[in-house]
């Protein structure tokens, strides 16, 4: 995105420019962001994002966006850029736009056969003043992976899927589930949010802006120039 300059772009003629996550339409991980913002777990020590899932090839996804995919020039990398991207989103939209203090991955290619030229699973970790967040990418997961673990000065949240929420909110507090109603509309789907948003009946999504995807683009070059130099990344 920013090699293309579509940022400058968009703030000189007044665009707007959004990224569309599927975890921005989950109501789970609204609702796990409006429980944090009240203090119910207290303040982000620790973010464990796992995404992905067996792999383009053996999802057999179409024949037409796999050399894409695997191409280190056009899709910018593997598996971190295909799925390093929803941890590093949440993550920010979390944090309120704040960027890490330093990026540290590591990069493999287990399936050399199928991902010659990317990598097909990455740990990225990202630090903060007073947290750490670490995103799992993979395409060696032995099922589709879309899960959320957020753990507070005093309790934690856990999200399996875009359903369910576990929450516990202290050292005697029992873990509660919660069932979240999906989100309100316009912001229920990509497709009324995308039409609210050009028509100016909504404001647009923290989750989507160009400000939070700047930052998670910022993180992802961080973290393939970790794994290529083996050296922790600072970000200015």
């Amino acid at each position: 995105m920013r090699n293309h300059r579509t940022d400058q772009l968009a703030f000189r003629h007044g665009i707007h420019l959004l990224t569309n996550y599927e975890t921005t339409w989950y109501g789970s991980h609204e609702a796990a962001a409006q429980l944090i913002r009240k203090g119910e777990i207290g303040e982000i020590r620790k973010a464990i994002f796992r995404d992905g899932h067996t792999g383009p090839v053996e999802r057999n996804t179409h024949p037409e966006m796999i050399p894409w995919i695997k191409d280190p020039v056009l899709n910018g990398g593997g598996a971190v850029m295909d799925f390093g991207c929803y941890g590093a989103n949440l993550m920010t939209w979390l944090m309120d736009n704040r960027k890490p203090l330093s990026v540290v991955s590591a990069f493999q290619t287990i399936k050399p056969d199928q991902y010659e030229e990317v990598e097909d699973q990455a740990t990225v970790i990202l630090t903060y003043p007073e947290a750490q967040c670490i995103l799992e990418a993979s395409w060696n997961w032995p099922v589709n992976m879309k899960t959320s673990e957020i753990y507070g000065k005093n309790g934690y949240i856990q999200i399996p899927d875009k359903e369910t929420l576990l929450i516990r909110t202290g050292e005697k507090s029992p873990v509660q589930q919660i069932n979240p109603v999906s989100r309100p509309a316009p912001y229920n789907n990509p497709f009324s949010y995308f039409c609210a948003v050009v028509r100016g009946s909504a404001e647009e999504d923290p989750q989507s802006s160009l400000q939070n995807n700047l930052i998670v683009m910022e993180i992802l070059d961080a973290a393939k120039e970790s794994a290529k130099t083996g050296k922790v990344i600072y970000l200015k």
